[in-house]
């Protein structure tokens, strides 16, 4: 998908959202584990019910490869099921891969050659050789870690050199001279608040994925305040707020109105800024 293309499904959906996949057989509803595969049941209910209200789809391999073979087949289920059936989303495969080079060729290969995902998230702390190999593949992106939304990313992302750059300033001027914005997008956590005005200083056309918002106490106002751009430029996750919300057979439909309840949120934010 390029990213005029993204952009377009923003603007007629009415919607940045992206919905994170991140199945937990602790936190499924009880019936579903009578199915023969449970992960792709809840993700395909899921991914019925959220639809209409997100552009992107989101993935997390943690929750699938610690099940073996049977879960990377219910993550290739998956992405096949929302390529087939839901073919404008967007799909990110939350993966974090990054090595020396021949090994980033191979990552790159299963996930774009293997399973066609849009997009991958990849590690930058290697450098320019770890991230090139994923650079290779038309019409895909790498997603670039750069300022994440958990607590440790004060230990090494918010440090300062002696000209007083920090790491996710020195992380994000050096990797956009690899890719252009039609493909590299970056993370950036919603919890980081203000500091996506300095981030847009350095990359002001980069689509953001932004996790955090829910669950974490990201702020989505204070994300769209900072860090939206006249072609919108996010994509804002939500994972445990919505697939989360009820644990009863009614998973999916209260999945559907959280969905909806954002969407609405986006719309209004969308409309603010005249797009």
């Amino acid at each position: 998908m390029t990213k005029q293309e993204l952009i377009a499904n923003i603007r007629s959906k009415r919607t940045f959202l992206c919905v994170g996949l991140d199945p937990d057989l602790k936190k499924l509803p009880p019936h579903l584990l009578q199915e023969p595969d449970s992960i792709f049941a809840f993700n395909k209910a899921i991914i019925d019910a959220t639809a209409p209200y997100c552009v992107a789809y989101k993935p997390n391999l943690a929750f699938y490869e610690c099940f073996g073979l049977a879960g990377w087949q219910a993550y290739e289920r998956t992405v096949a099921y929302i390529q087939e059936h839901h073919p404008d989303q967007f799909i990110i495969a939350d993966a974090k891969r990054g090595d020396i080079g021949n090994t980033s060729a191979m990552y790159a290969r299963t996930f774009f050659e293997g399973t066609g995902v849009d997009a991958l998230t990849v590690a930058p702390y290697m450098g320019e050789d770890s991230v090139t190999p994923f650079l290779q593949y038309k019409g895909k992106w790498v997603v670039l870690l750069a300022l994440t939304s958990n607590k440790g990313s004060h230990d090494f992302q918010l440090t300062t050199d002696a000209q007083g750059e920090r790491l996710f300033e020195r992380v994000l001027r050096t990797s956009g001279q690899w890719g252009s914005d039609e493909q590299m997008m970056y993370v950036v956590g919603a919890t980081q608040g203000s500091l996506f005005a300095d981030i847009r200083r350095i990359v002001p056309h980069h689509f953001l994925l932004v996790p955090g918002v829910g669950a974490q106490g990201g702020s989505l106002e204070e994300v769209c305040r900072y860090g939206m751009t006249d072609e919108c430029g996010l994509l804002v996750n939500s994972s445990r707020g919505i697939i989360y919300a009820d644990g009863t057979e009614r998973f999916a439909d209260v999945a559907g109105e959280k969905a909806r309840e954002l969407q609405q949120e986006m719309d209004a934010l969308l409309a603010q800024r005249g797009l």
